[in-house]
């Protein structure tokens, strides 16, 4: 879908396909009743080649999120908020937890904000993603 930070194709079912005069890419999915809509299944963010730890190595003051709670993203405006808990980091090592807080973005820079990729790709389910090093995301909290 995306190659190097170019988007390529878009996840389309038979309907989204003509409506749009492209091919279908086969993600069409459904519920156990109603009519299919587009889904995503095998969907991952290839692994990068340094290791959770080298991309914790280079940041001075952080956090290192290990959970999300809720949902918040805007798929029209690409707004991204979400509850989330994790560990903060300081001077490139992980010293305290933390917990209840917000993270919040918009997802097209969040995506130009990659800055790193781990090499710790695992598959878990039909999503996956390794580590990810963005350079700016607002978190608040107490």
């Amino acid at each position: 879908m995306i190659d190097r930070g170019v988007l390529r194709s878009y996840l389309l079912n038979s309907y989204a396909g003509r409506k749009l005069g492209m091919k279908t890419t086969g993600n069409a999915s459904r519920a156990l009743a109603g009519n299919a809509g587009i889904g995503h299944g095998n969907f991952f963010v290839e692994k990068g080649v340094q290791t959770p730890e080298q991309l914790i190595a280079g940041i001075a003051d952080g956090f290192y999120v290990t959970e999300l709670i809720g949902f918040g993203f805007n798929p029209v405006n690409g707004d991204y908020s979400r509850g989330a808990g994790g560990l903060w980091i300081e001077d490139g090592r992980l010293t305290f937890p933390v917990e209840e807080v917000t993270i919040a973005g918009n997802f097209r820079e969040m995506l130009r904000g990659i800055e790193m990729i781990g090499n710790d790709l695992r598959f878990r389910g039909k999503i996956a993603a390794p580590t990810l090093k963005l350079g700016k995301m607002v978190v608040s909290g107490d």
